[in-house]
């Protein structure tokens, strides 16, 4: 195979993140496929990619540890705050361990690195806004952020205070991430599909969402399917997405076709509105039959090559495994890698299925998982 081109991350070592101490990835494809069982850590090496992609921009990680409900606790409150709980990003939540976090390739230079930043960093920072009057009796009390480097230029993020703080450093200002978008096991909101429906809507892309929904549709429907969002009706909030199918004389919403339907077209979505970035599936066989695995897979590939995405996604599913491995197979122009996430003696250890040991494994159905 030859070396693919346009990908952001040809390879990938995380240290210290969250539930990881180490982890090299030696080569990633433009689809790359993480297996293993629950809790090994595959959801993890999707959080330290979009915060890679992000090159640790404040909203990104505060939005990542509320999401996981990272909350920090304060002296004599028993309710939970809305501060995140900076302690949650380093590996056995511990702060002070080697000082320091990275997620990159594994040349150190384009490597993304998180540390404690001390308190007269804060301080400083702090000041230099101009947002907090007291500041010292802010840092006094244990408030707390972090320290982001990436290519020698380093900015300071107070993730542990109860406000967003606008950064005036020039690096932060400069620095210019990766697109990426997200996808977790469940579904996405109605108002996340209209979004992604706007913007591909009466361009080249709109084929690929539509043709994306035909697969999972009956013979007597496929082939002439409308989309169009729906306005909400008085007194209700949001939008829905709505398909007009032969076989119905008005339209009904995506949803009502179920969750493989709605699972195929989201992600043909947030393929397109990936374009020369990431996309990020976690558990990605959800909602989807054993039988449409590989014609997802095909999807995926094609979509990812056709518009210069780099794809990681993560799955326990062994009808996902064979349904990947024959996809990746048969294209023959699209690099798809397999890797089995697995602990040792509490050590994450990385096996790697190449394609040809991908045959074997769907043909002689060979647990990979």
């Amino acid at each position: 195979m030859s070396e693919v081109q346009g990908l952001h991350l040809r390879d990938l070592h995380i240290n210290g993140f969250r539930g990881i101490d180490e982890l090299y990835i030696p080569d990633l494809g433009r689809v790359t496929l993480l297996v293993g069982r629950n809790g090994v850590g595959k959801t993890t090496v999707l959080d330290a990619v979009r915060i890679y992609a992000a090159r640790g921009d404040h909203p990104a990680l505060r939005e990542l540890l509320l999401e996981r409900e990272e909350y920090a606790y304060e002296e004599g409150v028993e309710e939970r705050t809305s501060i995140p709980d900076v302690n949650a990003l380093f590996y056995g939540r511990d702060k002070s361990r080697d000082g320091v976090l990275s997620i990159g390739p594994s040349s150190i230079g384009d490597q993304l690195r998180i540390e404690m930043a001390t308190d007269d960093e804060l301080l400083g920072f702090l000041h230099h806004t101009q947002r907090v009057p007291d500041t010292e009796m802010w840092v006094a009390e244990g408030r707390s952020g972090v320290k982001i480097t990436f290519q020698n230029q380093s900015d300071i993020c107070p993730l542990g205070f109860p406000f967003r703080v606008p950064s005036r450093n020039r690096f932060a200002a400069s620095r210019v991430g990766i697109r990426c978008e997200s996808m977790g096991p469940g579904t996405l909101s109605n108002q996340d599909l209209a979004w992604f429906w706007d913007s591909v809507a009466l361009t080249d892309d709109e084929r690929v969402a539509i043709d994306s929904l035909n697969l999972m549709l009956s013979s007597e429907d496929e082939g002439d399917t409308v989309i169009g969002v729906h306005a909400p009706e008085a007194g209700r909030s949001g939008r829905n997405v709505m398909v007009r199918l032969k076989s119905h004389r008005r339209p009904i919403p995506l949803r009502s076709l179920g969750d493989g339907a709605l699972r195929m077209f989201s992600v043909a979505l947030a393929l397109t509105n990936s374009r020369d970035g990431f996309l990020l599936i976690d558990e990605a066989e959800n909602g989807l039959h054993y039988s449409v695995q590989s014609e997802f897979w095909r999807m995926v590939l094609r979509t990812a090559q056709a518009r210069n995405v780099q794809v990681l996604a993560t799955t326990h599913s062994w009808d996902c495994v064979s349904g990947f491995a024959q996809a990746a197979l048969e294209s023959v122009d699209v690099q798809g890698i397999l890797y089995r996430l697995s602990r040792r003696h509490g050590r994450l250890q990385v096996v790697d299925y190449p394609e040809e040991e991908l045959k074997v494994a769907a043909d002689q159905h060979i647990e990979v998982r």
